[in-house]
């Protein structure tokens, strides 16, 4: 009996659907990431992308515990001498509110070229409406 080995063209891609309104970043991070690399798939294989891709809607309204509203930064750096820029997630939030579910979710992806190719099946939209009606994605809950 032989083991079966997912090749590029035998890879069945679904859609999955995320409501991220009160639900906590990071246990929607982890499930969201799990998807994308295909871990909940028997046909898992390290080095082969073979994950799902996912939507997450309402992502402004996504909750955090304790006080990172105010205490959690996001930092990048401008590549000029003194620029190191910070925010918080309150104003990340007021911004930018997908920025904080993708950068939770790209966090807990592989760092390197196949963690980029599972990242750019992600697609995060702050409201809760999505052009992705046609791909008739399945609602995926987190508890």
């Amino acid at each position: 009996m032989s083991t079966e080995f997912p090749t590029k063209n035998g890879i069945n891609r679904q859609w999955h659907l995320i409501d991220a309104q009160d639900v906590v970043l990071g246990k929607l991070a982890s499930k969201a990431a799990m998807v994308l690399m295909g871990k909940t798939k028997p046909s898992y294989t390290p080095f082969i992308d073979a994950g799902d891709h996912v939507i997450v809607i309402n992502a402004a309204k996504v909750k955090v515990t304790g006080r990172k509203e105010e205490d959690k930064l996001y930092r990048h750096f401008t590549g000029y001498p003194g620029g190191l820029v910070e925010k918080s997630l309150k104003r990340v939030r007021a911004e930018k509110p997908t920025r904080i579910v993708e950068d939770a979710i790209a966090g807990m992806l592989p760092k390197n070229k196949l963690g980029k190719q599972m990242f750019r099946k992600l697609n995060v939209y702050a409201g809760d409406q999505h052009p992705h009606a046609a791909q008739q994605p399945v609602a995926l809950t987190i508890k």
